[in-house]
């Protein structure tokens, strides 16, 4: 540039990025307009845009020391302060240099990788048994897959990849290099070979070295880009072989002439993903074609066999594994790898075709026509109208929908999960077209007809992953667009929930959905079950996410479903025969209620059945185990059948003992029915009101006979109004008292038989309470002394008979000395019967203490007290003699009560005074007080 150029240059640069750079500017204006400055001292100045020629090798300067502090640094953060965001800022920064094709990303990669090892915490971990957290697992996750990214690196010298193998073994081989699925040893063959067919090729884990997060790495440095075939696949966008005849298995072409790439599909995958990280976008592109077309025709080929054999295999209820290993959740993530490729390709293809242009050498061009030569002839092998995105998603449909068995170890499972959601929320930022809606279509065919194949096939391994996440995504997409095929695929995946048995024994044969016993060839069951690995019954730690996530799929349809009676009806057997969790068949029953009774709309009362019915399945579930919500659940299922109508109510009550405890359905279910919220609720007319009432009635009484020890109360409180019903639940008091009731439950249904205006009947009851009562001498503060009291009082009120009666039964069963001395006092302050109901009138004497009854209960008193005070003073401390003092001078009193009751007491001083002399200072005190 000339000087005015250079000047121009300068001036735009520093408006565009005035914010950034004018600091930087004024500082190296003032610099050079200093005549002493260092940056006048040298001669030209530095050239950013100069680098080397094209062919050299790029080899920009790495401060290594630099690397290996923040490495330390974040990983002694243990993830906080954004730590773990750090690392993988660092790992982006080793593929963009891998991108650049900078030699000193597999040496930044060593650096990071030296400082994972050496973490502290990995050796702690072994040693204490304790697994890893799950974003640090993730980055030794992602340091795999970059190892894995490197050796498999087309252009790499073979000097460079021994030296690269030599360092991955000793990291390898250090003990506490941590294991590819977590704590648990990997069962899956080596990936380089084949995977074996049928369960004779299932070795036992416990013979197999444990496979690390270098493993993979170390394997794939036995693999090699040298293959013709695959060279011609990756350079060639015209490569076809039209007369080739696709009659073989591993055909290198398909029968349109289209080449193929048979490998062991992760392996492959992680080829693209080498292509791409090293910058060869468009190699990487032609291979993902032509493996997802080789997907794509094993597919078809999968169905055609399903098809041609279905009978005999259906019958045999038996196949070979075809998926030891599952795609989606693979360390390798090959669907990702193939998925994100497309997609890429797919919106760059979108931006040219408005008018943008695609870069893909990583150099800028002027001309677009070179970067669209990518899409139009890569497209050759594409079918008829297709989008590189419709490619994409229906590789992501493939993944999805395969059949695999699910890994072992908790990290491993969760992975599964995870990765799965995390391509489902991928596709879900895909708008559906009309040809994405003819993928979808084909593939759902494919899952519910692909057999062993297929993760919704007719035949499924009880260990295989389940698809209810995979199925609730497909039913909501195709649900506007095939409504009968949308159903078709999530009541299909409805049936699978995985085992859950950690260790169940050799003899069980149970199915995903945990309830059946058939044998595998019983063919009254539509869909058999099959398991063809031997001894391996894997811990499902993910059971409770899969229970879960098949409830959210059954709470989809139920939401679909409203207003459509034969649909809500096949969901609802399909939810009562596959899911075993009450907990989620009460969500269930919630969420169907909710979508039911929307305020915008009159209630459905077909969906509301249904809520009723899964509350009727929850009730029966939980009948006889604990289950902490038990009363919100009934509670809840009341208010349902409240929604239904009156008729539900009565069915409920009448089958009472099949679905809640005597106590639940008095307590909870009867009163609440019989509850004027309820009535008014209902609009019920007499007729209907004393019908329910009967209803309630004929409950309570039932309850009662089974359980009257807590429902007793209950029974007469809803018989009030049935003088009939009354009287049978009074009776039932009574002839349990004698056997079954406490003496609490019996003063608890006394002081109600008062308080309902029954005086003779509490009286009876109080009498059959005290028999059941024992106090014993120390007891002055027991909770049913307040009982004894008011059985006493209503004795006393009842009249001289009632209270001659119940006092042998106070002197039987209270020992204790101011009880006693307080029911005597009471009864000598008032006439008996003279506040008794009745109207009955007496003389208005009071009762003497010389003459029964009192006299009784005046000796009880007294013979209470001394043996009281023997008691006492067997064990009496200093701190308690003024105490004790106290207690005889309330003794005295009782004692004066008594015609020759101050002889009876000096009688009992001195006796005390001769038997513990030895408790000089204890009798000195008793003789200052009593002489």
């Amino acid at each position: 540039m000339n000087r005015d150029q250079l000047q121009k240059f300068v001036q735009y640069l520093i408006t565009v990025h005035h914010t950034e750079v004018l600091p930087t500017a004024q500082k190296l204006a003032d610099e050079i307009l200093s005549q002493n400055s260092e940056i006048n001292q040298v001669h030209g100045a530095p050239d950013p845009t100069a680098g080397a020629s094209v062919d050299d090798e790029n080899c920009w300067h790495l401060d290594e020391e630099q690397v290996q502090e923040q490495v330390k640094l974040f990983l002694s953060q243990g993830g906080y302060h954004g730590s773990g965001k750090q690392l993988n800022l660092l790992f982006s920064k080793v593929r963009e240099m891998l991108k650049m094709r900078d030699s000193n990303g597999a040496r930044m990669l060593t650096l990071i990788t030296e400082q994972f090892m050496a973490d502290p915490r990995l050796a702690l971990w072994r040693q204490q048994g304790t697994t890893m957290t799950d974003k640090y697992r993730q980055l030794w996750d992602e340091l795999g897959a970059l190892w894995m990214c490197i050796v498999l690196n087309p252009h790499c010298k073979a000097e460079q990849k021994a030296a690269w193998l030599r360092q991955l073994k000793k990291w390898n081989g250090v003990d506490v290099c941590p294991w590819e699925d977590g704590n648990h040893g990997n069962e899956l063959p080596n990936l380089t070979n084949a995977l074996p067919q049928g369960a004779h090729g299932n070795q036992d884990s416990g013979t197999r070295p444990h496979r690390t997060v270098f493993t993979r790495a170390i394997e794939a440095c036995d693999l090699h880009w040298q293959d013709s075939h695959l060279q011609h696949i990756i350079s060639d966008d015209l490569y076809t072989n039209y007369c080739y005849h696709d009659n073989t298995e591993n055909s290198l072409f398909d029968s349109r002439g289209w080449p193929l790439w048979h490998e062991h599909v992760p392996t492959a995958c992680a080829r693209v993903d080498a292509l791409r990280s090293h910058g060869y976008p468009r190699e990487a592109l032609r291979l993902a074609i032509a493996i997802v077309n080789t997907l794509r025709r094993q597919q078809q080929k999968q169905l055609e066999l399903f098809r041609n054999h279905k009978k005999d295999l259906l019958h045999k209820g038996m196949t070979s594994i075809t998926n030891l290993e599952g795609w989606v959740g693979h360390p390798l993530d090959p669907i990702g790898t193939l998925f994100s490729t497309l997609m890429e390709t797919g919106r760059s293809d979108e931006e040219s075709s408005q008018g943008g242009f695609l870069d893909f050498s990583g150099t800028m061009s002027s001309s677009k026509h070179a970067d669209l030569h990518l899409f139009s002839s890569a497209r050759r092998f594409l079918e008829e109208g297709e989008s590189y995105l419709a490619l994409a998603v229906e590789t992501a449909l493939m993944g999805l929908g395969q059949q695999r068995i699910m890994p072992d170890g908790l990290y491993a499972q969760e992975k599964v999960c995870r990765n799965e959601e995390h391509l489902i929320a991928k596709l879900q930022e895909v708008e559906l077209d009309d040809s994405l809606v003819k993928i979808f279509r084909k593939q759902a065919v494919f899952l519910l007809e692909g057999g062993p194949y297929s993760g919704l096939g007719e035949i499924i391994y009880r260990e295989s992953v389940p698809m209810h996440t995979f199925a609730k995504y497909l039913f909501t997409s195709l649900l506007p667009h095939d409504a009968e095929l949308a159903y078709k695929i999530a009541l299909r995946a409805m049936r699978h929930c995985g085992p859950w048995f950690p260790s169940p024994p050799r003899n069980l044969s149970w199915l995903p959905v945990l309830e059946s016993t058939a044998p595998s060839g019983d063919m009254s069951r539509p869909h058999h079950i099959v398991s063809v690995v031997p001894n391996r019954y894997p811990r499902w730690f993910t059971l409770s996410h899969i229970e879960s996530q098949q409830c959210e799929l059954a709470s989809t349809m139920l939401t679909a479903a409203k207003g459509d009676a034969r649909k809500l009806e096949t969901v609802l057997e399909s939810i009562q025969k596959n899911i075993h969790s009450s907990s989620h068949i009460f969500k269930l029953a919630q969420d169907a209620f909710k979508i039911a009774t929307l305020m915008d709309s009159l209630p459905d009362i077909t969906l509301l059945k249904v809520s009723l019915e899964l509350g009727l399945q929850v009730m029966r579930m939980t009948l006889s185990t604990l289950n902490w919500r038990r009363r919100e659940m009934v509670r809840w299922l009341v208010t349902c059948a409240t929604e239904v109508g009156v008729y539900a109510l009565d069915s409920i009550m009448q089958s009472w003992f099949t679905l809640f405890t005597p106590t639940e359905a008095t307590s909870i279910v009867a009163t609440t029915v019989m509850s004027n919220s309820t009535i008014v609720r209902l609009h019920l007319d007499c007729h209907q009101q004393e019908n329910l009432a009967n209803s309630a009635r004929t409950l309570a009484l039932q309850c009662a006979m089974k359980d009257p020890q807590n429902c007793a109360l209950s029974a007469l409180t809803l018989c009030e109004k049935d003088h009939i019903a009354f009287e049978t639940a009074y009776q039932i008091v009574l002839d349990a008292a004698t056997t079954g009731m406490s003496y609490t439950q019996l003063f608890t249904i006394a002081r109600y038989m008062e308080h309902r205006g029954y005086p003779m009947r509490a009286y009876k009851l109080a009498t059959l309470a005290m028999a059941h009562l024992n106090l014993s001498y120390n007891q002055d503060t027991h909770p049913a002394i307040n009982d004894v009291l008011w059985a006493c009082a209503l004795s006393h009120s009842l009249g001289k008979n009632e209270l001659a009666a119940i006092i042998p039964l106070v002197v039987k069963s209270v020992k204790c000395a101011t009880v006693l001395s307080d029911i005597l006092r009471r009864c000598t302050l008032t006439t008996p019967g003279m506040v008794a109901l009745h109207s009955r009138r007496n003389s208005g004497k009071l009762m003497s203490l010389d003459k029964a009854p009192l006299r009784q209960l005046l000796d009880a008193t007294i013979g209470a007290y001394i043996n009281t005070t023997h008691s006492r003073l067997t064990h009496i401390s200093p701190r308690h003699y003024s105490e004790f003092i106290e207690f005889l001078s309330k003794a005295r009193e009782t004692f004066l009560m008594a015609h020759d009751g101050h002889i009876q007491f000096t009688q009992f001083i001195d006796n005390l005074k001769q038997i513990y002399k030895g408790k000089k200072k204890l009798m000195m005190l008793v003789r200052e007080r009593f002489g």
